[in-house]
């Protein structure tokens, strides 16, 4: 579970609503506090657990780079609705609401697509099915296939639980005493009781049950010709290091080590992880421009 040091929103950072062809969507929106929005836009897409407010540490550095930034709830998260339906939640079916979302963020302008952890293989998904133009995409903790090691577990527990015992339960059972034992403020802990609490109970599950048996489609991503950048802490829990270096050798694609950073790199490490992102950002819109000028 990401964890947000902070709530009080930067300046340039706002609460929105995304309305699109497939529902409307919670989202936070940065602007540039200083200047004009000159680049293209990116859309940020959290993990299993997570939400909107995991990117609010990063928000206004990536916004001061001339860009519109939208971090988003998927389907079924904290503030945006989902039905109780399975189907809405499977990588394929969230991935199509990222296209949306892009889409509509974009307004004719592609997209800078960032997805951390479950928010990785849903944004890849979005990547693969074509039906997008993307300026970038970076994955974030984000591995080849399903999540390892103890997040693996905690998947496994919601599996199990939220179905026959609910949200509550895991809460008071799991996510409580280990927010207790980071000594969490009171603030930031309510605030992660009331996330839990409004998911989806149908949502959680089922993209549990993603992220504990996808597969690896590392082949059909290298398939994409677009920039792509592996981002991960050094001592990530989620995806060992080094299987997320080895998919990005396999992708012919950028890496960057966080140092210091364990799974959330955008609370963890927020300016290290703007630089980068940034960096790579205007890199990716360079190599778009002087490709479409030889081509002229």
């Amino acid at each position: 579970m990401s964890t947000p040091r902070f709530l009080d929103l930067p300046p340039g950072v706002a609460p929105q609503k995304i309305e699109t062809p497939q529902g409307t969507f919670a989202a936070l929106e940065a602007l540039p506090v200083s200047g004009v929005v000159e680049r293209w836009p990116a859309l940020l897409v959290p993990g299993l657990t997570g939400s909107k407010e995991d990117f609010i540490a990063v928000l206004m550095t990536l916004a001061q780079s001339g860009r519109r930034v939208v971090a988003v709830d998927l389907r079924g998260q904290y503030e945006t609705p989902g039905p109780d339906d399975p189907a809405a939640y499977t990588c394929a079916a969230l991935g199509a609401d990222v296209d949306v979302l892009s889409q509509v963020i974009g307004g004719g302008d592609p997209v800078h697509l960032v997805g951390h952890s479950f928010g990785g293989l849903v944004a890849r998904e979005a990547v693969i099915d074509g039906r997008t133009k993307f300026a970038s995409f970076t994955l974030m903790s984000s591995g080849p296939a399903a999540i390892e090691g103890r997040r693996a577990r905690n998947g496994r527990k919601i599996l199990e639980e939220v179905p026959a015992l609910g949200l509550e339960h895991m809460w008071q059972t799991r996510f409580e005493p280990e927010a207790l034992a980071n000594d969490v403020s009171d603030e930031i802990r309510e605030f992660l009781r009331r996330r839990l609490l409004n998911n989806s109970p149908t949502g959680l599950t089922s993209m549990a049950e993603q992220v504990l048996t996808m597969r690896d489609r590392t082949d059909e991503l290298r398939q994409i010709e677009l920039p792509t950048l592996v981002l991960f802490g050094e001592h990530d829990d989620g995806w060992p290091p080094e299987a997320q270096s080895e998919m990005a050798a396999r992708l012919g694609a950028e890496s960057v080590v966080v140092p210091g950073a364990v799974h959330s790199p955008a609370v963890e490490a927020p300016e290290t992880t703007a630089a980068a992102l940034v960096t790579f950002w205007n890199a990716a819109e360079k190599h778009y421009l002087d490709v479409r000028s030889s081509a002229m």
